[in-house]
């Protein structure tokens, strides 16, 4: 691996994945393969065990002290039981600090829901995706789940009142439309995933993502990972994805991004130390200080990860 001065001292990984498959259900892995629906197409060799050991492996030497894990897709029905197996099984030292979990955001007991998981120490957040349009060229929808759907105010009030994230996960071609929900909602702390998914790198469609960035990075709240940058179809290569990411810093400063790994799923394109050294070379232009930021004062601070504890409490003791 480069040794070259740019490289991060410490990481915190914001986004990753875990599971066994052995253990619990995940349709996506075991029953309903669909790489044509697949953020990066084909996937199979996403379908097998991916635990902390593989991770582990994966991260090598690098100086990673922490990371949070982000929902994995698993059956909804056991929702719940990942928030515990996150902290009990698939715990390891540092690994995950926080975990962001799936819950209905828009059902009628959305707050007994955050309760149960509440329960655990390490919640920092929901993943709960809206309904999306295939494509930029398509309408928005506008029904049930979509992001003109009322019950979405609730679900994130509840989560700004519970001083929990949520986790926006939507193609570029909604993200002025999030901001403008995100808007209505005081006091509600937002990090949207995957660079905001710049799929479209035609400069019209780097120009529609760019406005979507700058709707959300008007709202304090709202911070940016600096995750997922691998496109369907083409290799994961330095000279596409450094104006992307530097373009992404320059609207939202560095003060309000974040690096994720999306491991293990970047890895159907670049391994986690090539990851790291593309992204250091990303934000080399960058001071020290802004540097590590990013890479891992921010998020120490954001998931309050010096506040987690082990041990099961109720959702009122959480700090």
């Amino acid at each position: 691996m480069s040794t070259r001065p740019n490289l991060p001292d410490a990481i915190v990984d914001t986004h990753h994945h875990l599971w066994c498959l052995a253990d619990a259900r995940y349709p996506w892995l075991q029953e309903g393969y669909a790489p044509q629906h697949f953020i990066l197409g084909e996937y199979r060799e996403l379908c097998r065990d991916y635990g902390p050991a593989q991770l582990r492996q994966d991260v090598g030497g690098l100086p990673v002290v922490g990371s949070v894990h982000v929902e994995a897709e698993r059956d909804r029905s056991e929702a719940l039981a990942e928030t515990a197996w996150l902290h009990g099984p698939a715990a390891q030292p540092g690994w995950p600090l926080a975990v962001v979990a799936w819950v209905d955001l828009l059902a009628d007991d959305v707050e007994a829901q955050l309760e149960r998981h509440g329960v655990w120490p390490r919640l920092r957040g929901v993943r709960f995706k809206p309904a999306v349009a295939a494509s930029a060229s398509d309408a928005a929808p506008t029904g049930p789940g979509s992001l003109h759907d009322p019950r979405w105010l609730r679900g994130l009030q509840v989560l700004a009142a519970r001083e929990l994230l949520w986790e926006l996960r939507v193609p570029f071609w909604h993200l002025e439309e999030a901001a403008r929900l995100i808007a209505r909602v005081p006091g509600l702390g937002v990090v949207v995933q995957h660079t905001g998914l710049p799929w479209d790198r035609s400069e019209d469609g780097l120009l529609a993502w760019e406005r979507g960035l700058r709707a959300l990075a008007a709202l304090p709240g709202v911070h940016l990972k600096l995750s997922e940058l691998g496109l369907r179809g083409q290799p994961w290569r330095l000279q596409d994805n450094l104006p992307v990411v530097r373009r992404a810093i320059a609207i939202f400063g560095a003060g309000r991004c974040l690096f994720g790994s999306n491991f293990p799923v970047a890895r159907l394109r670049i391994g986690y130390a090539a990851l790291v050294q593309a992204m250091s070379d990303c934000l080399a232009h960058l001071p020290a200080s802004q540097q590590r930021a990013i890479w891992h004062d921010n998020a120490r601070a954001l998931y309050r990860l010096d506040a987690t504890a082990d041990a099961p409490r109720r959702h009122g003791d959480i700090e």
